[in-house]
């Protein structure tokens, strides 16, 4: 089996395997026609073409017998840490088992450590039981959860997050900070939102993360950020928002 970088030549056979892999995982939870608008949506030529031109884009393919049989993607932020999110990782059904994930996985940190990222996040549907228990496998830890709505339907969102040089967790974990009025919070730099010019990073007002405060800017570090019932996240002083991901990038 080969791994190596997509290409624009891979469009097919991309959303081929995407459509197998979101079917297989969720097709149990989540009807057809939702799998088959979603894939329209995050794997049409033009979106897939701009991700594979974009250099703070990673994707990267399992190949077999000339044949794509699973892929990786990821987003670089940069801010105050560079993260990086796994948008996605997809093993066709016939070929799950086998370590696929785990390659494709392997080669992706590869690239990120390369390229300056400090902390890799992924997010799975809890309907995915396959996908929780590789987060688990690979030495992810889960930090959150979050409630996604699709097509009128709510579902149960894990967040995972590993360190990808383990020496930078006590320095980028948590940080105590004053706001702009005087009181004591504690950011979180393992729970963040992805943000248009940098990511955004929960903040709470206790040390064990019980009762949450907000969100702190990682473009200009404010915690004057606005969200509405949505999670949808703005800093009032520099206008960073929150990038919609995954399911809610085709359905808030």
């Amino acid at each position: 089996m080969d791994v190596r970088d997509a290409t624009t030549k891979d469009v097919d056979e991309i959303r081929r395997v995407a459509t197998e892999s979101l079917s297989a995982s969720y097709g149990h939870a989540i009807d057809e026609e939702t799998i088959r608008a979603a894939v329209d949506k995050w794997y049409s030529t033009d979106r897939l073409t701009q991700a594979l031109n974009d250099a703070d884009e990673i994707f990267v393919l399992a190949v077999e017998d000339g044949s794509v049989v699973g892929f990786a993607q990821s987003e670089i932020s940069d801010g105050r840490e560079t993260v990086g999110y796994l948008d996605w990782l997809h093993v066709v059904p016939e070929h799950r088992g086998g370590g696929i994930g785990s390659q494709l996985l392997a080669r992706l940190k590869q690239k990120l450590v390369a390229s300056g990222v400090d902390r890799l996040e992924g997010r799975v549907l809890t309907e995915n039981e396959e996908g929780v228990t590789f987060y688990d496998e690979q030495g992810f830890s889960e930090v959150g959860e979050r409630t996604v709505e699709i097509r009128g339907e709510a579902f149960t969102e894990r967040v995972y997050t590993t360190f990808l040089d383990e020496g930078d967790e006590s320095e980028t974990g948590l940080s105590r900070r004053q706001t702009a009025d005087g009181k004591t919070v504690y950011v979180t730099y393992d729970e963040s939102m992805r943000g248009a010019k940098a990511p955004f990073f929960a903040a709470y007002l206790d040390e064990e993360h019980t009762e949450r405060y907000g969100w702190m800017c990682g473009a200009d570090e404010s915690f004057d950020v606005a969200m509405d019932t949505m999670e949808r996240l703005e800093c009032n002083e520099c206008g960073n928002r929150r990038k919609p991901v995954r399911w809610d990038a085709a359905y808030l």
